[in-house]
Formats: C-alpha cells, structure tokens, sequence
C-alpha cells in the first residue's frame, strides 16, 4: 500500500501569488482552517513581476477619475468582450484593495501631499496605477505573504498537485507530492481554490518563470471543469530579446508610462501608424501633441504608445514582420533620450538596474541597441540615432576612439562617423575598424569599463583609448 501524508482542511489554496494569497487571508479570517499550497518557494511567485503598479481609480493625481471611467476604460481595452460584472467588480473594488494594502503594510510612492502616487498605464485614461517605483509585484507579494504568515495560515511550499479528488461531482481535496522527495499528500477539504497563475511556459519567448505551465487548467479540466475564452491570451508588448541571455525578461509599460517611445529600425515612431478607430478620438495623431502630453494632459491627446496592450503588441509584430523590425525580431523603445538618468534612477530603479547588471549596459555611458523582445515584444534602446552621433562628436573630441560595428550598421551612419573621425583627427580607418567579439574582448582584456560585452547590433558603438586597439 502507498504510504502518504494525509491533511485536512475548510479551505485550500493551491498557488501562492497574489490572488492565491488574498484568497487564503480572506479565508482564514471569515474562521476557515486554510492551507496555501504552492510548487516553488513562497514570494516567489510571478505576481512580482507587476513592475509598475496596480489600477485603482483613487483619484489622487486626477480626481475625475472613478470607477466609471475605469470600468471603462477596461471594457474598451476588452473590445467589449469582457465579462462586464468582473470588470465592474474589479473597478468598483480596486481602490478598497490598494487601501488594504496600505494598512497591511505596503509601502507606496506618495504624492507632493503624501497620498498614494499613481502612474500613466496603457489603455488608462488617467494616470491610475499605484506603485512603488517599478518594484510593486514585490512589495505586493512581500506585503500578502507577512500578513498570511502572521494570520497563522499553513504553507506547503515546494508541493506540487497533480490532480483534485472528487466525491461524486464534488471537488474534495487534492493530491500532491514534495518537490524534494516525492512522497505523497493528500488533502481533504470543503473548498478547493485554484489560483496557479497562467500558461506563459508554453511559448518560446516568455517573462513567466519555469512553474507557469497551465497546471491550474489541467486540474479542473480533469476534474470535469469547462474552459472558457481559452484563445484570450494577452501579450505584454516590452520585454528584452538580446543578448540570449536576457530574452523574455520583462520591461514594465512603466517605461512607455514615463515617457519611453517605439520606434522601428529607420527610428520612426511608428506606433502612429497604428491607431485604430476605436481609439483615434483619445489619441494624439502626431508627435508633437504626443509629446506635449506627458506635460499637460489637459489640452493634449494620449500618446498611441499608450494604447492597450493588444494594439501595441500587434503594431510590433507588423513592424518586424514587415522587415522594420532590429537585427534580433524586436524594435526600440527609447526612454534615455528623453529623461534623464537621474530620472530613469529614481521612476524605473529595476529597469535602470537590470539594464546594468543583467545586459552589461550602464544608460550614463554606452549606447546599445540591445533592448527588444521577441515576436511581440519590444525593448529598450538607451539613445536614439541622432543622439548617438552626438556622443560620437564629444568623444572624438576628446581625442578618443569611436569603434562602429559596420556588420550591421547603416551606410548613412558610417559615414556619419566617419566624417566625424576625420573632423576631429582620428584615422578614417580606426572609426571604421570592424570587429568580432572575441577579437575585442582579447584586446581590452583587464579594463574595468568593458565596453565589448555583445558586439553584434545594429548600433554597437564602442569607446576605447586609442592605443588600446593598435
């Protein structure tokens, strides 16, 4: 006979991430005996991955906003397929949630006045998403995960269920194995509540780590459960697609919130290009309303890198399929020539930070054409074309080599540099110096500021002393 653990409980949760764990507080505090069931470490669910906020019509930085306009604004993004009551619910109660959290310990951006900020979201109105820099997921889940703990809910972390039990047409419990050993459990409860997260893993460029395998939808579905609106799924448009070590990590719409623009490989905006009629009313149609926006939201239209995630994934995927797209099957966005670092620091600390540590790229020195994603995901690139020459100029004038990948660079761009070398006195043949990595890497070996860490881009240029490539 099969040796196995047995539990019981009122209720159990199986998943830990933000929905898992508001659902066992809840449980627990309405007096049910609640276990929270979860396949990896607790606080290490996805949920913080919500880099750049929370909707919730509080009305702190614009106070016509409520949660009309927000149900709205979510029934439109939805083209109106949503189920309507969820999203009303979700609109009506949003702002009770975030205040929730508040008083459970969440620590957020505080306006001037030293209430809860909120931040501009695509597909938002008004600028609505509370947050705590670009790190709001974590403070999330830390802020849920404290509070379960100290209601002294059970946690069976590194246990994954592999099927509900049922008593007749009813779901009883569930059974599970330990990660570790592989030993057995069963659970017996009341209720059962399935709050795995989503199915990312099963696309090849994904922000979902390696538990996000549909396992919530195997389980009721095997439990006789029906699936609903299974073809809905939703593709955030910005995430990191080079070097491959970096491809499917998340760039937060707190980036385009804050004032990052698309742009294609001739460095055009496109995203104008993209308006749909449903949309054009509370758009800006050209760059320089788009612009003004971010300054006075009173008399300017909304910027169209704004619009709902499913126009903004689908206008990338045509640039790229149209051939527009970067050398690695993404575009650009740019934030870096339009904000300063100082900004970019203090609005968006784990872009700035994953940028540096994870892709080698530091947004005060380099220019990169490192930051996009795969099909329908954009990233980041830390200058624009002109600016890029411009930096060229000021180092050339400082009597240093500029090094210009020509493998995939524009012709119009060599020349530009090269113009540039000879106004300033640099050999011609030192700014167009072609390189591979290895040779590069072998040449500067033992500098601190390697600035040779991917070669292979569409704008890689690179800054060395002169004579540490002679």
């Amino acid at each position: 006979m099969v040796e196995y653990e047995r539990h019981d409980y009122d209720v159990i949760v199986i998943g830990a991430g933000g929905a898992g764990l508001r659902a066992a507080i809840e449980a627990s505090a309405r007096g049910a005996r609640t276990a929270l069931i979860c396949k990896s470490l607790l606080g290490k669910a996805h949920t913080v991955m919500a880099e750049g906020g929370i909707a919730a019509a509080l009305g702190n930085v614009w106070p016509q906003d409520n949660w009309r306009v927000h149900f709205r604004d979510t029934m439109r993004g939805g083209k109106m397929l949503n189920n309507w009551r969820m999203a009303q619910l979700h609109a009506q109660e949003a702002p009770d949630r975030v205040n929730e959290l508040e008083e459970w310990g969440a620590l957020f951006d505080r306006t001037d006045d030293g209430r809860i900020l909120q931040r501009d979201f695509g597909g938002h109105r008004y600028a609505r998403l509370a947050h705590v820099g670009d790190r709001t997921g974590l403070e999330l889940i830390r802020t849920l995960q404290q509070h379960a703990v100290h209601n002294g809910i059970d946690v069976f972390m590194e246990c994954t269920v592999s099927r509900l039990l049922k008593d007749g047409d009813r779901v009883s419990g569930a059974v599970a194995y330990w990660r570790e050993s592989g030993n057995l459990l069963v659970f017996n409860a009341k209720s059962t509540v399935l709050a795995t997260g989503g199915t990312g893993k099963a696309f090849a460029v994904t922000s979902n780590s390696w538990e996000y395998t549909g396992d919530g939808h195997a389980l009721a579905y095997w439990a006789g459960a029906e699936l609903i609106d299974m073809e809905c799924v939703q593709f955030h448009p910005t995430g990191m697609v080079w070097p491959p070590s970096v491809r499917g990590i998340l760039v937060t719409e707190g980036v385009r919130g804050d004032g990052g623009t698309l742009r294609n490989s001739d460095s055009e905006r496109f995203m104008f290009n993209y308006i749909p009629d449903f949309f054009a009313a509370e758009t800006a149609d050209t760059i320089e309303e788009a612009d003004a926006w971010y300054e006075d939201k009173v008399n300017n239209r909304r910027t169209p890198d704004l619009l709902p995630r499913d126009e903004v994934a689908r206008a990338i995927n045509s640039e790229v399929k149209a051939g527009r797209g970067s050398p690695h099957g993404g575009v650009f966005l740019d934030i870096a020539s339009r904000r300063s670092t100082e900004y970019i620091r203090r609005r968006l600390p784990s872009m700035y930070h994953q940028f540096k540590q994870l892709a080698g790229i530091d947004p005060r020195e380099r220019v990169r054409e490192e930051w996009r994603s795969g099909l329908y995901s954009p990233a980041m690139t830390e200058r624009t074309y002109a600016e890029l020459r411009a930096r060229a100029a000021r180092l050339l004038g400082e009597g240093r080599a500029v090094v210009l990948d020509a493998m995939h660079g524009r012709r119009s761009e060599r020349d530009a540099v090269r113009a540039l070398a000879a106004e300033h006195g640099v050999p011609a043949t030192l700014a167009e110096l072609r390189i591979d990595d290895a040779t590069a890497h072998a040449r500067i070996a033992g500098r601190e500021d390697d600035p040779l860490r991917t070669s292979d881009a569409t704008w890689a240029v690179y800054e060395a002393q002169r004579d540490g490539f002679e």
